[in-house]
């Protein structure tokens, strides 16, 4: 969250429709703070379809692997410590 403080801030600097609120000869103190929302979290149908459709993306962009590719991957690493 980011806050700015400015203090004695100038009134005749002020947009109008704030200007209207406070007197004239006054000087201010401006905060601002910028908030962020979170979404709300996803219940669990959600996260498993999320999921589902996410792997159903990288299959479609050819981006997963067999598990007979993954095991050779994996030998192929172990073996690598044994030479």
């Amino acid at each position: 969250m980011n806050k700015i403080v400015r203090q004695h801030y100038p009134v005749e600097n002020l947009p109008e429709d704030l200007r209207e609120l406070v007197s004239t000869s006054s000087v201010t103190v401006i905060l601002t703070e910028e908030t962020y929302s979170t979404p709300p979290p996803l219940s669990r149908e959600q996260a498993v379809a999320l999921m589902k459709q996410m792997q159903r993306d990288a299959a479609e962009r050819g981006e997963t692997v067999t598990t007979e590719e993954a095991v050779a991957r994996i030998r192929a690493l172990r073996d690598e410590w044994d030479d």
